[in-house]
């Protein structure tokens, strides 16, 4: 479904040649191929990694198969930029993780695009600044709509070997990116989950909790479920001493801080932060993949490291899959302190 995001980001920009779409479908990849102007198409990555007019791929596909693909590209010499969840299972994160270590001169980058959001930018800077005082608690909601007939529609859905589990790393993987991203490491946390509408559909987690400690001492929590009546309604806030910032679907809905004079300012600077820019994709996947695919090209080009690491973007995946360890082990979890926190 991300696919033509993808393609029309690259399409625009200056000096990016699109050479080659690739998919298990054959018809699937000659009816995008068709659609924009692509001249060559293939059922299989492996033929894509050969081409010596390829310097980078993009990958778009079931999260199971992100780790093989990538590592694949990575040995081949080009640079990668995968779609979330990273990866499907532990093992898969940590193989990525040191594949990226034994190629650190070719780019690497997840998708991550919320973090290109002006309001989660403004956020971070804010907590950074320590305009909220002490941090005390800080958390998402993901309350979404997802039906038996989306997951049966491809079989990797709902399935714990090809989607690694449901909401939590499908819809909720986004929101926890920007927990982690803006407040910094956890350094343990403890969740549940259930299905509680999907038993026909799927083998895993429709509805999810837990509570973290962050390495900063504030305290978190984590709500999701796809079995909401509401479509798709995220939030995110930020507590301290000093100020609190709710975000809901991605605009700020509630600003309230002690000073006066910071509370004008804050209403102020996140109004100005509302981003209204159409882009291509559905409109909760916000505004940010062209900006993120723009960074990616420019790292290539530049030699540096991409804004959204695959480092920094195996974090999300390592907290929903702590939240299925907490589950099957009934305890608390500790987070590992792997060596890239999410300073950007």
């Amino acid at each position: 479904m991300v696919a033509p995001v993808h393609i029309e980001s690259f399409l625009s920009m200056d000096g990016v040649c699109l050479t080659r779409l690739c998919d298990i479908r054959q018809a699937a990849a000659e009816a995008y191929a068709s659609r924009y102007g692509v001249k060559q198409v293939s059922t299989d990555y492996r033929e894509v990694l050969a081409a010596k007019d390829v310097d980078c791929i993009s990958i778009c596909t079931d999260h199971a198969s992100h780790a093989q693909i990538a590592i694949d590209a990575l040995e081949a010499g080009k640079h990668v930029l995968c779609e979330k969840a990273l990866a499907a299972s532990a093992d898969d994160l940590q193989a990525m993780r040191s594949a990226a270590a034994r190629y650190p001169n070719q780019v690497f980058s997840g998708v991550f695009q919320h973090r290109f959001d002006p309001v989660y930018g403004l956020v971070k800077q804010w907590v950074e600044q320590g305009r909220f005082g002490t941090l005390l608690t800080a958390g998402i909601q993901m309350r979404c709509q997802r039906t038996d007939a989306y997951y049966q529609a491809d079989d990797w859905r709902g399935t714990w070997a090809k989607e690694g589990g449901s909401v939590l790393m499908n819809q909720a993987i986004h929101y926890l990116d920007i927990l982690a991203w803006v407040v910094g490491r956890v350094d343990s946390l403890c969740g549940t989950y259930a299905n509680r509408t999907h038993k026909d559909s799927i083998e895993t987690e429709d509805t999810a909790v837990a509570i973290m400690r962050f390495a900063n001492g504030t305290l978190g929590t984590v709500e999701a479920s796809c079995s909401s009546l509401l479509h798709w309604d995220p939030m995110f806030f930020v507590h301290g001493t000093d100020g609190l910032i709710e975000v809901r679907k991605d605009q700020a809905t509630r600003i309230e801080f002690e000073d006066p004079e910071v509370n004008a300012l804050a209403r102020h600077s996140f109004s100005s932060a509302a981003d209204v820019e159409h882009l291509p994709g559905k409109s909760y996947y916000g505004t940010g993949h062209r900006a993120l695919l723009t960074d990616f090209i420019e790292a290539v080009r530049e030699g540096r490291e991409p804004f959204v690491t695959a480092a920094s973007a195996c974090v999300a995946a390592d907290l929903a899959m702590a939240i299925y360890q907490s589950h099957h082990q009934n305890k608390w979890v500790t987070l590992p302190n792997n060596d890239e926190t999410m300073e950007k």
